[in-house]
Order: structure tokens, then C-alpha cells, then sequence
């Protein structure tokens, strides 16, 4: 039994011992590693995330004949006790916030359906998951897709991706509280399998980049974790808007590099540092497509390190032992490949990029880092993986 097939008994056990039958359907939708463009989607420019072959699935099934048709029903298998993490909710009645965030996730994608238009058949459904949650591996996107693609099959919606995405990132910006863009859930919904998707965060229009064959994609998970909605987010979000309305415009994608400087006079310093690391990130989202696609390991190294380096210093989104990490582990590889801060920062994941045979040399950096680090790193490999979709189970 491999992993996906472990994921979705888990659902299904899951689901008979909450509501006693079988469920009749599973959706999954993954997580996501950012390779370049932090930050970038709420400023409205381009991003290259690529979804992995971690996700969560949803199990789901018609409203017991015992209950009120009009109650959807849930439960969060990976939220503690089962009592706990159980929610119900009257479909025909104005849908409230709940306790926390699993609830919200929930209860948003449901409540932002209908702010689209769309109506909830009553159902029930079972949630599980494989994406490292607080690790910067957007769990909270595939949580959200998942669902808005459980209730769109189940009440015969057919929504396209793009409209799962709108969905979940409405519910996480109303319900949950974090003010992200739009990159993490059109990861999850969108993305296809071996490919990395280049997202125009302002148009939601997509292309699929190969990922060249040589390339391994290994997640460096730090220990260090953060929760988004309780860390500085929300202020950078703030202080971006902050310039692009010094200047005038809708968002940071509508200044060029030249102009800010220009501009650096005028402006307060941390602001222009904030409007800085955006600008130049923009900037390294095509040189970082175009070495995927040609297995190019030294650009890779070289534009992933200022990215990094830009996350750290003009950002202020990366932390004194990921910082020593990320320096090791590209010392480590040389030009066999690249490696940055990935996710929204304050704790969370690096992402590497390098040759197949290059994975001795980032498990040799992370031993020597763990050697004396209060808390030990992990990596990973994972593949590109699809975007959100029904599953098939015989």
C-alpha cells in the first residue's frame, strides 16, 4: 500500500466511524512548494510554484436521513480527538466563524460558494491530510481546495480551478484571517504533474513549465514553525500596499526597479526594502523558468541565493538558523543546484533545486547543521504532482 492509497483509508475509516457508513466519493487536492516568487502573488506579479505529491483528501457522502437535510457535516481527521474535531452547520441559516481554524476552513469555502452564487447540496464529508501543516507547504490551501471540490462534484457545480482557488482563498482571507494572495490555492487547484506553473497572479492565466528531468526537487523542513495568521504577514501584505499607493498604483507589480530607486528618497527605509525584495523577485521569476526547463543547476544556484538572501535582508521574513542552513547546504552543493527560504517565512521549509546525484551533499550540510541546532531538519523529495481532482477508488 503506498502513500496515497494509505491517505485515502485513512479517510474512509475515518468517515465510517464518524458517520457509520461508507463514504461515496474522494477528492484530493495538494500542497505546494514555491521554487521562486515570494511574496509576489498579493503584489499581483508572476509566481512559480509546483504542487507535490503530499495532499489532502476528502471523503464524502449524502446527509444522514436521520438529521436535517439541511446540515453539512465534517470532520478533521488530523485535529486531536474525534469529538473535538467535529462541526456541523445549517446550510439555510447565515454561516458564522467557528472555534478554529479547520472549522473556518470548512465552514468559509461553504459560505464563499455561495457568495459566487453557487448552492451546497447538504452533504458530509471526512477530512486527512499528508501536507506538513505550519511548514510552509500550503496545508491550509490543499485543505481548501479540497473541500470547495468535494462540495463542487457533490452539488454538480463543475467549477473550473481557477473558481476552487477564488473559493478557498476567500474563505482563508474572510473566515481564517490570513490576507494571501492567490498563488498557494491555483497551486493546488491548477497545477500538472512534472511541471512547475508559472501563475500571472493579476489575470490567473497559467503555463505549465517542464521541470527538466536531472532536476530533484527536496524540501528542508527546519523544525521552526509559524502560524500565518499570529506572525508578521499581514503587515508585509500592509506595507506593500503601503508604496504601490506612494506611487499610484493598483499593486508593486505596476513599479520596475528604476523607478523605486528613484523613488528611495521619498520613502520611509523599511518600506522601500519591503517594495525592494518584491521588485527584484519579479524579476527573477523567467531566468529561474527558463534553468528549470534546461536543467541549468548554476543559475539555479546563483538566483536562488539572492532570492534568499532578499527574503532575509530586505524582507525580514527568515530567521538567524534558517539563514545558517540555507548558507550550508549551498556551500554543499556549489553549482549543483539552488536553495532558499520557500513559503511565507517566519519559520517553515527550504526548497532545494539541484541534480539528481546532488542529495549526499544536502544530507552531509543538514548533519553537520544538526550537529548543534536546538532543533534538527528533515528533507524530503517530492515530485511535481498534479493539481486538484475526484479519485477513482474501486
Amino acid at each position: 500500500m503506498d502513500r496515497r492509497d494509505r491517505l485515502i483509508a485513512r479517510a474512509r475509516q475515518g468517515y465510517r466511524l464518524a458517520y457509520g457508513v461508507e463514504p461515496s466519493r474522494f477528492f484530493a487536492a495538494p500542497g505546494r512548494v514555491n521554487l521562486i516568487g515570494e511574496h509576489v502573488d498579493y503584489n499581483d506579479g508572476y509566481v512559480l510554484p509546483c504542487a507535490i505529491d503530499r495532499e489532502t483528501i476528502v471523503a464524502a457522502g449524502p446527509p444522514s436521513p436521520q438529521t436535517k437535510e439541511k446540515l453539512f457535516e465534517a470532520v478533521a481527521l488530523d485535529m486531536g480527538e474525534m469529538a473535538s474535531a467535529r462541526d456541523s452547520f445549517d446550510l439555510l441559516a447565515p454561516i458564522r466563524p467557528g472555534d478554529n481554524n479547520w472549522q473556518n476552513h470548512v465552514r468559509g469555502v461553504v459560505q464563499a460558494l455561495g457568495r459566487y452564487g453557487h448552492k451546497v447540496r447538504p452533504m458530509r464529508i471526512a477530512i486527512a491530510g499528508d501536507v506538513p501543516i505550519g511548514a510552509g507547504l500550503s496545508s491550509s490551501a490543499a485543505f481548501g481546495v479540497a473541500v470547495a471540490l468535494a462540495c463542487s462534484d457533490y452539488s454538480g457545480l463543475e467549477l473550473a480551478p481557477e473558481m476552487l482557488a477564488k473559493v478557498a482563498q476567500l474563505a482563508e482571507n474572510d473566515f481564517v484571517g490570513c490576507a494571501c494572495g492567490i498563488m498557494d490555492q491555483m497551486a493546488a487547484a491548477a497545477s500538472v504533474a512534472d511541471h512547475a506553473l508559472l501563475l500571472d497572479c493579476r489575470s490567473l492565466e497559467t503555463l505549465p513549465v517542464p521541470i527538466h528531468k536531472s532536476l530533484a526537487i527536496t524540501v528542508i523542513d527546519t523544525g521552526l514553525r509559524r502560524s500565518l495568521t499570529e506572525s508578521a504577514f499581514n503587515q508585509r501584505r500592509a506595507e506593500c500596499e503601503a508604496v504601490a499607493q506612494h506611487f499610484g498604483v493598483k499593486a508593486l507589480r505596476d513599479v520596475d526597479y528604476g523607478r523605486l530607486l528613484r523613488a528611495e528618497p521619498d520613502l520611509d527605509h523599511t518600506l522601500f526594502r519591503r517594495a525592494r525584495h518584491v521588485v527584484t523577485e519579479m524579476e527573477r521569476i523567467e531566468p529561474v523558468g527558463v534553468a528549470l526547463a534546461r536543467g541549468d543547476t548554476a543559475q539555479l544556484a546563483a538566483v536562488m541565493r539572492e532570492a534568499h538572501l532578499s527574503l532575509s535582508d530586505d524582507f525580514d521574513v527568515s530567521l538567524p538558523p534558517i539563514d545558517r542552513l540555507a548558507q550550508m547546504i549551498a556551500e554543499s552543493l556549489g553549482d549543483a543546484g539552488g536553495v532558499r527560504l520557500t513559503g511565507a517565512g517566519f519559520g517553515g521549509c527550504l526548497v532545494a533545486v539541484a541534480r539528481h546525484d546532488a542529495g549526499p551533499a544536502i544530507d552531509d550540510a543538514i548533519a553537520r547543521y544538526n550537529a548543534d541546532a536546538d532543533l534538527p531538519a528533515r528533507a524530503d523529495l517530492f515530485r511535481p504532482a498534479r493539481g486538484a481532482a475526484p479519485i477513482e477508488v474501486g
